[in-house]
Order: C-alpha cells, then sequence, then structure tokens
C-alpha cells in the first residue's frame, strides 16, 4: 500500500506536466480546428479518421510547444503566467522535455503522412515556423505575431487538405480566416498581458504600446477576418459554401467580435482586451462549426 500511495502522486505530477508542456488547451484548439476543416471536405466522414487526425494534431502541437518551452525556458522563467510551468519550476529536465518533444512530433508526422504527403508537409512547416522563426522573433520584433499566425492558421485548412490532398481556394479560405483572426486575438493577449511580457523582452502589440494606434489595427484586422469569413456565401470560395442563414449568423457573431474591439478602441482597458480575448476564441470556434454544420443541414 506504502508504494502505491508514493507513485500515485508521481504519476499525477507527469501527467499534469505533460499537460503544462504540451500547452493543451492551446493544442487542443488545434486538434478542434483540424477537425473542422476535415469534417468540411470529407463526404463521408470517418470517425477513425477524426481520430488518427486528432492524435496526429496533437502530437504534433504538443511538441511543437513543448520545443517553444525549451527554448523560451529563461523568458519563462521571468514572467507570473509561465513560472508554474514545469522547465523553469526544476520539475522537468531539459533532457525529458526533448525526448518527449521528439517523441510527440515523430508520431504526429508519421499519423498525418498516413493521411497524405502534403498533410505531413504542412504540418512539418507550421511546426518549424513556430518553433524556429516565431519563438525567436518574440523578443526581437512585434512582427513576430504575423510570422505566428502563418503556423496558426495552418490548423483549419490542414483539415481539409488531409481530405483532398491538395491545395485549392477552399484551403485558401480556411487559411484566411484564422489567419487574419489571429492578430486581434494575439494583440489582445499582448495588451493584457503586456507588463509581462515587457518583464520578459516580449513585444506583442504592433505599436510597442497599449494605445489608441495599436487598438484601431485590432479593428482593422478584426474587419478583414468578417469579410472573408462570410464570403463564401457570395460562391467566391469552390466547394466550400455558406448559405445565407448561415452567414447571417456569422455577421452576427462577428459584429459582437467587431463592437468589443470598438470598445477596447475607445477604454484602452485591460478589461476590455480581456473580454475581446474571449469573444475572439469564441468567435473562431463559433464560425468553425456553424460552417460544418451548416454543410450537414
Amino acid at each position: 500500500m506504502l508504494v502505491k500511495t508514493q507513485k500515485t502522486p508521481a504519476l499525477s505530477l507527469f501527467v499534469t506536466d505533460f499537460l503544462l508542456l504540451t500547452k493543451s488547451r492551446l493544442s487542443l484548439t488545434v486538434v478542434f480546428s483540424s477537425i473542422a476543416g476535415y469534417l468540411l471536405a470529407a463526404q463521408v466522414p470517418s470517425v477513425f479518421h477524426v481520430f488518427l487526425l486528432s492524435l496526429g494534431g496533437y502530437g504534433l502541437a504538443g511538441a511543437s510547444n513543448a520545443f517553444n518551452q525549451i527554448i523560451e525556458k529563461d523568458i519563462d522563467a521571468k514572467m507570473k503566467r509561465t513560472q508554474n510551468r514545469p522547465i523553469p519550476m526544476g520539475r522537468m529536465s531539459i533532457q525529458t522535455a526533448f525526448a518527449i518533444s521528439t517523441t510527440l512530433m515523430i508520431i504526429g508526422l508519421v499519423i498525418l503522412y498516413g493521411f497524405n504527403p502534403k498533410t505531413a508537409m504542412f504540418g512539418a512547416i507550421s511546426a518549424f515556423l513556430y518553433c524556429c522563426a516565431y519563438t525567436p522573433l518574440k523578443t526581437i520584433t512585434p512582427f513576430s505575431v504575423f510570422v505566428g499566425a502563418i503556423p496558426g492558421a495552418i490548423p483549419f485548412m490542414l483539415g481539409w487538405i488531409s481530405v483532398t490532398g491538395s491545395l485549392g481556394i477552399e484551403s485558401a479560405f480556411l487559411f484566411m480566416i484564422q489567419f487574419f483572426w489571429q492578430f486581434p486575438h494575439f494583440w489582445a493577449i499582448g495588451w493584457l498581458m503586456h507588463e509581462d511580457y515587457q518583464r520578459a523582452g516580449i513585444n506583442m502589440l504592433p505599436t510597442r504600446k497599449r494605445d489608441r494606434a495599436t487598438a484601431f489595427q485590432v479593428i482593422l484586422y478584426t474587419l478583414w477576418t468578417l469579410v472573408i469569413s462570410a464570403s463564401p456565401v457570395l460562391g467566391l470560395s469552390g466547394t466550400l459554401t455558406l448559405t445565407i442563414p448561415a452567414a447571417i449568423l456569422v455577421g452576427i457573431i462577428g459584429l459582437i467580435f467587431l463592437w468589443h474591439c470598438i470598445l477596447l478602441y475607445k477604454n484602452q482597458s485591460e478589461l476590455n482586451a480581456k473580454k475581446l480575448m474571449i469573444v475572439s476564441i469564441i468567435y473562431i470556434i463559433s464560425i468553425q462549426w456553424i460552417y460544418v454544420i451548416d454543410k450537414f443541414i
């Protein structure tokens, strides 16, 4: 009984640290985006394929997040939001984190290659840009947000490519929706965590300040997101279509998103930034599943 009592907390702590290392919530959003893209492309969806895509997607996203934490271990130690991660706290060694990251990366790429080579290729591109471009640029220039938006936009179109095996106007639209959405989302986080980021030498905001110029860019990129999100109703996106009722619903949710951007511009407060961050997450999840539901009803 004594041995069992001692092992259980250790196992529980390892699971907790594994979830922290792989940023489980972020990785799951990647998985959900990929599944939505898959369902939009599949004529007859397969539960087994959804399972494999989920496994491969989490493996690749988790590996990327883990490599990110290895690279940023010193930065994470300076920020209140990230101080409790397993590497800066000393609960996990660099060697262990690297072994986990490498294993997840291999598993993820092998599974995605099983769908088709292009799926694995774009998965690899996403991981490379996130770890080797976005991560080091964060302490150098706010342009890192643009670079980070590329791997962040790939999962939605990756699900589509896992079915079709090719690029097309449809996958381009899915990419653009999530690409432009990431600017208001990232900047809302950057505004909310500005002091914490400054402490670590990270500049996320386009003007490096929490000011109206930054808030105006938030509004601008949100407008682009709304236009692209509703545009499939016009028949400009190939086989990716949207009915008028669905487009209206997308528009309504988009206006709520835009209103919170305007409130940030008006008030320039952390509270408005927090609300915008939450609304931005609700927006992207909502439109992905509006697209999916609209296809099947």
